[in-house]
């Protein structure tokens, strides 16, 4: 019977875990890398129409 109960409440606490832990954090890096590759974008940009323009005159 005890070995149920401890079964029980490891599943419940991997699940607080998982839940209050981990998702929050896999969320923040999906944000940072997805800022980080959106300034990446800005920057290619920028850089590619300047390399253009100066090569025009």
């Amino acid at each position: 019977m005890s070995r149920v109960v401890m079964i029980v409440i490891g599943a419940l606490l991997g699940l607080f875990v998982v839940f209050n832990f981990l998702l929050p954090l896999l969320a923040g890096l999906f944000k940072l890398a997805l800022i980080v590759g959106l300034i990446a974008l800005v920057l290619f940009v920028v850089v590619t129409v300047m390399s253009k323009s100066s090569r025009s005159q």
